[in-house]
């Protein structure tokens, strides 16, 4: 794709959001920080069900194309209107937008790293842009084919038209993630008090300590998990008294978080409970009845991705192995393995110098702290407390849940050392203080001795000595903010840098990014080699970036050369591909094959019965 053809496409994808967001503000009314994470998760929900419909490209064309009109017919109404636009610009948008701007430049320099994102979610999304389609049972590139694949129809959607680079995959994730953000700021009634925004970017900017493992220079969805739920919060609180808004508000973020992640299910219900316990509480006694009738509606349509989702793998996927089923188990745990298990969950979960363990403690004590200091100094009627211990109860039923998951459904030896147990943890602390910054924002909100509209803005304090304080609270508030976000800059930026000498690159300077057409895998027979180094031969890493690189499914991986064997060996591949060459792998391969064994990629052809290897590219040239 040129730079002309993507500039082009870039824009009318940008037009294509822009007209469904000015649809949903003119039909729905909503609040315009609700409305981008809303279009962007009715797309992706849209996408999604094309996808299961085996229309992938002639739906994303349409959903394209809807958008465009809409956007075209909208933007005529505007411009017949005197004055056409009405455009504010607060100091919280101009932080904002320069905030997001700098982390997309980051974006658009990174290159994916994460080793699942090559064993899974950027695999997929590769070869859902190269077929056109979801992937089926057969598709031997893809292992984990019970992934739902909400996220993935959302950037295969973005990617479609702008482009297949990882920086454009990445980007597409990122509207999805500061959309959210964005949308939490949304909770905030009372916009002129900079205080409340200036707290709430805090509070948002402590999140990033606790996602370090799930950053957002990756693919992987646990982060997404929570941020969307926060959303929901914020939506649902908002419009507690607005049934019909709640309602419509939330369902195309319910309907993803269904099929974000195999537990998306948990996070999406956890923000529903909240969303009836709002409407419920803010309702009368006449309301009651079409509240039950709007909630029912709800929760049906929320589910119907999930239940969209296990409609495929009992048809399209039937007989797929999924390594967390119950039924798939190869031999139950012994009493002696799992309290193994147990025992190693109980101090990893208590271990204070873990940071989601550090994260806990500290939310914890600082919530009892300001809830103490506002029941003798403040005296204000507080939300705090009940919020602390409901995300208290759904945080220890998260970890019960975590725990019978180690138990009863992942394999023995990756329940032994709690695979992807600080991921895991990382999106449920994520919630869990992302819930309280939001329930002090509006507690902070509710404490102001005037509301906003009450007095002039130059007097609308109690005294002096409280104007003081409201501006130094702003300063230290927005210096913080700005501190921890600098932090997590420097953090991406530092990957970035160092992304040359990282696996992947190594692997891609060999091979290249290939992508074939029509979806056609290359049924080459590859071994790569590489040392050992950090396990990323025995634990499938190099494998797995091969596959992706390359796209290709029929790839092996050495770490050593055993000499008595090496004919045989390679005499079963088709290629021979050096990552990264070592003195002994040299050695070897000049004393019987004639090759420097240096990095590069090694055609395998038989001549009167040895195996003779010719060297096709090199990446050490």
């Amino acid at each position: 794709m040129t730079i002309i053809f993507r500039v082009v496409f870039t824009l009318l994808l940008a037009c294509s959001f822009l007209g469904y967001m000015l649809l949903t503000r003119k039909v729905i009314g909503m609040r315009w920080e609700f409305i981008p994470v809303f279009v962007f998760s009715a797309v992706a929900c849209m996408v999604y069900f094309c996808g299961l419909a085996h229309i992938l490209f002639a739906g994303s064309i349409v959903v394209m194309a809807a958008g465009l009109t809409a956007s075209g017919i909208l933007l005529v109404q505007r411009l017949k209107r005197k004055p056409p636009f009405k455009i504010s610009f607060s100091l919280f948008h101009f932080f904002w937008i320069g905030g997001v701007l700098l982390f997309f430049s980051l974006l658009l320099r990174s290159e994916l790293i994460h080793y699942d994102n090559f064993s899974h979610w950027a695999i997929v999304v590769k070869q859902m842009l190269s077929t056109n389609m979801f992937p089926t049972a057969d598709s031997q590139l893809i292992d984990f084919k019970n992934y739902p694949l909400g996220i993935s129809a959302f950037l295969y959607y973005v990617c479609r038209f702008v482009g297949h680079d990882q920086q454009v995959m990445l980007v597409a994730q990122g509207m999805l993630i500061f959309s959210c953000f964005y949308a939490m700021f949304g909770i905030i009634s009372e916009k002129k008090r900079f205080l409340l925004y200036a707290f709430l970017g805090l509070g948002c900017a402590s999140l990033s300590l606790f996602n370090i493992t799930i950053r957002i220079n990756n693919l992987l969805v646990d982060f997404l998990l929570p941020i969307y739920t926060l959303a929901i919060f914020a939506m649902a609180y908002y419009y507690r008294a607005d049934h019909k808004r709640a309602f419509i508000s939330v369902l195309p973020l319910a309907g993803l978080l269904t099929v974000t992640k195999s537990t998306g299910i948990i996070f999406a219900v956890i923000g529903l409970l909240f969303l009836l316990y709002m409407v419920f509480s803010h309702g009368g006694a006449t309301a009651k009845r079409r509240i039950l009738a709007f909630s029912v509606i709800t929760l049906l349509v929320a589910v119907l991705p999930y239940i969209g989702w296990s409609w495929r793998m009992n048809t399209d996927l039937n007989g797929v192995t999924n390594k967390f089923d119950i039924q798939n188990m190869p031999e139950e745990k012994t009493a002696v393995q799992v309290q193994k298990i147990v025992t190693l969950f109980l101090r990893s979960s208590t271990d204070i110098t873990t940071r989601s363990a550090m994260g806990i403690f500290a939310f914890n004590l600082v919530a009892i702290a300001a809830i103490i200091f506002n029941a003798f100094v403040l005296k204000k009627k507080w939300r705090l407390w009940k919020a602390l211990i409901a995300l208290d109860a759904v945080l220890v039923l998260y970890y019960v849940g975590i725990l019978g998951l180690y138990i009863f459904s992942m394999p023995l030896d990756e329940a032994l050392w709690l695979a992807g147990f600080e991921r895991y943890t990382s999106s449920i602390v994520v919630l869990f203080a992302g819930g309280l910054v939001l329930t002090a924002t509006v507690d902070i909100e509710n404490s102001f001795y005037y509301r906003v509209g009450q007095m002039p803005d130059g007097h609308a304090f109690y005294d002096a000595k409280s104007k003081r304080l409201y501006q130094q609270g702003v300063l230290v508030c927005m210096a913080l903010a700005i501190t921890l976000l600098l932090s997590e800059y420097n953090g991406i930026l530092s990957t970035i840098q160092s992304y040359n000498t990282s696996l992947p690159h190594k692997i891609k300077t060999v091979t290249g990014d290939r992508w074939y057409g029509n979806g056609k895998e290359d049924e080459s027979r590859c071994l790569f080699y590489a040392p050992d180094k950090d396990a990323q031969v025995t634990n499938f890493y190099m494998q797995y970036a091969g596959r992706y690189f390359l796209y290709a499914p029929k790839v092996d991986g050495i770490c050593l050369f055993y000499e008595d064997n090496m004919e045989n060996l390679l005499s079963s591949y088709d290629y021979l591909i050096i990552v990264e060459s070592d003195a002994s792998a040299r050695y070897l391969l000049r004393k019987h094959y004639g090759v420097t064994g240096k990095e590069g990629i090694y055609r395998i052809v038989s001549r009167e019965g040895q195996a003779v290897l010719i060297l096709e590219g090199s990446g050490g040239k």
